[in-house]
């Protein structure tokens, strides 16, 4: 490893600091360094506050070194002013001599600008350095701005015989029949508070009653996505409880004074995915956890609308009930969490 990955490094680790709290902002970390040490570190830990940059330059207890120093930073410095001034700026206003960059920002507002105006400033600059661990770092990030879509994730459990639920007997209770133990399900919940949004399908609400937020984890509630195109699901069902934000994709208009919710109309005669993609990304959400049922799931699959999937296997069987989703694309991991296993698949379609 040469002295600019040792360094790409540490601001990789610094940004997953911010995992799930940057939003709509990428996860960013910087360091300074001055005849190899550290002299300053930070990283961008929400949208709206302090860029990774400016809390590395403020870190800094002699400024006077940051004319000899090099900053390293995991993504492109920004060019241009959002809620906070341009982090390109403050590096020329510092004169830092050197600028080492991860990878450039998909950001058509960014998009190189950054790299050109501090080169531009007398400043040498580095472009490159563990690319590809930059942009798998931020992957929610480059897929909503290169495909203008959120980043999608399918997660379901099966049963060992491949069963999302057993058949549904006319007096079950509305609560979900658990394939997974506790560490599988305490794993979801952690996965809730790093995604902007999960989505479940009519009959998964309808049958299950969740709750679709973060209970057995610390962190943000994603925002609720449901599809309800004949105003099926019962109005005292969890999902319409006003404690979350949430969006609910039906076929005709609906006068609603239901609390944070809201209601978007699509035409589901036609293809859903490309619909529901589009208003999600006018809603800035820029990821997404699919969590059913067979029908949504596999809607979702058949259209090639997904970027990774996280299949939990169980070890009940049921014998008989509804099907799992039929996948294909390359495991990129197995592992156990207890007598789960964990499997994960990414498209590289």
């Amino acid at each position: 490893m040469n002295i600019h990955e040792k360094y790409i490094k540490r601001c990789i680790e610094l940004a997953k600091n911010g995992f799930g709290t940057t939003y709509p902002n990428p996860m960013v970390g910087s360091v300074i360094v001055f005849e190899d040490k550290i002299i300053g570190e930070g990283w961008h830990k929400k949208a709206g506050e302090p860029h990774a940059e400016v809390n590395a330059i403020r870190s800094v207890k002699d400024k006077s070194l940051l004319k000899k120093a090099t900053i390293y930073v995991s993504l492109e410095p920004c060019s241009h002013f959002g809620k906070t001034p341009p982090c390109c700026d403050l590096i020329i206003e510092h004169k830092i001599p050197n600028v080492v960059v991860g990878t450039v920002d998909p950001n058509e507002k960014v998009a190189g600008r950054g790299i050109k105006k501090i080169i531009e400033s007398g400043s040498n600059v580095t472009v490159g350095i563990l690319e590809e661990e930059c942009n798998e770092l931020n992957k929610r990030f480059f897929t909503f701005h290169q495909k203008k879509r959120p980043y999608i994730i399918l997660k379901w459990a099966e049963s060992l015989d491949m069963f999302l639920a057993p058949e549904k007997e006319n007096n079950q209770d509305r609560k979900p029949v658990w394939i997974t133990n506790t560490y599988s399900r305490q794993l979801v919940h952690n996965w809730r508070s790093k995604e902007q949004s999960i989505l479940a399908g009519t009959q998964t609400v309808i049958d299950d009653n969740p709750k679709l937020n973060v209970r057995d984890w610390s962190g943000n509630n994603p925002v609720r996505i449901v599809l309800d195109q004949n105003s099926r699901i019962p109005k005292n069902s969890s999902v319409f409880d006003g404690s979350v934000k949430t969006i609910v994709f039906t076929k005709s208009e609906i006068v609603s004074g239901k609390e944070n919710t809201t209601f978007e109309i699509i035409d589901f005669s036609q293809n859903i995915v490309p619909q529901i993609l589009e208003i999600l990304y006018q809603n800035q959400i820029q990821s997404v956890i699919i969590e059913g049922g067979l029908q949504t799931l596999q809607t979702f699959i058949d259209q090639n609308a997904w970027d990774e999937a996280r299949i939990f296997k169980g070890s009940i069987s049921f014998g008989k009930g509804t099907k799992a989703p039929m996948i294909s694309g390359g495991i990129s991991s197995k592992i156990n969490i207890g007598s789960d296993e964990l499997i994960q698949i990414r498209n590289h379609d």
